[in-house]
């Protein structure tokens, strides 16, 4: 009668000899190093998915922030055109009502206006008399010859352009000086007209 025990029989079983062993560590070594290929796979295509969330977050955030400065450049542009509004009245208020407490309350609520455009980052573009002219942020609708500034240099501003912070909002329409030559133009603009145009 066989007096093994269960475990002492399984233990006779299991094939121990060197050329098993050797199988059995190859093929061990080899789920090992297919399951660390895997584990460095699965890493990198979290690696690649979480680079691409951020990105895709950062691209969001930038859109938004785009679609927010649209939304403001088309309301700022609106106050501009009553900013120019307002320029066109100062410029005409008759001289006898000049010193009037209503034409200075004018005055004041413009003030307040350019402040507020200055507050959100809008500023004038500079079209004084005697200022090159730049075609990136000037639009010449008038050649003056004879006007004693250098040739292409500006006359008069007509319309006052604007930048919104380091962007052309809007170009000056301006005059500039010419010797018989048409100056050159930003595109739309009439160089050869020397009718100007009312603020």
């Amino acid at each position: 009668m066989d007096r093994r025990t269960r475990a002492q029989q399984r233990a006779e079983e299991i094939d121990i000899t060197p050329t098993k062993l050797l199988a059995d560590i190859e093929r061990l070594t080899g789920e090992r190093d297919a399951a660390s290929r895997e584990k460095d796979e699965f890493l990198a295509a979290l690696q690649r998915e979480r680079a691409e969330f951020v990105n895709f977050k950062r691209r969001t955030a930038e859109e938004r922030q785009a679609m927010i400065g649209l939304a403001g450049e088309g309301l700022i542009s609106k106050v501009i055109a009553i900013a120019d509004d307002f320029d066109r009245a100062i410029e005409a208020r008759p001289a006898g009502i000049a010193d009037d407490p209503w034409v200075e309350g004018i005055a004041a609520i413009d003030r307040k206006l350019r402040q507020l455009l200055e507050s959100e980052g809008v500023s004038p573009i500079a079209a004084a008399p005697g200022t090159p002219f730049d075609p990136r942020e000037h639009e010449a609708v008038a050649s003056i010859p004879g006007s004693g500034q250098p040739d292409g240099a500006i006359v008069d501003e007509l319309r006052r352009g604007y930048r919104l912070r380091d962007r052309v909002l809007r170009p000056a329409l301006v005059a500039v000086a010419a010797d018989g030559t048409p100056p050159s133009t930003a595109p739309g603009g009439d160089a050869g007209s020397t009718d100007h145009p009312v603020h």
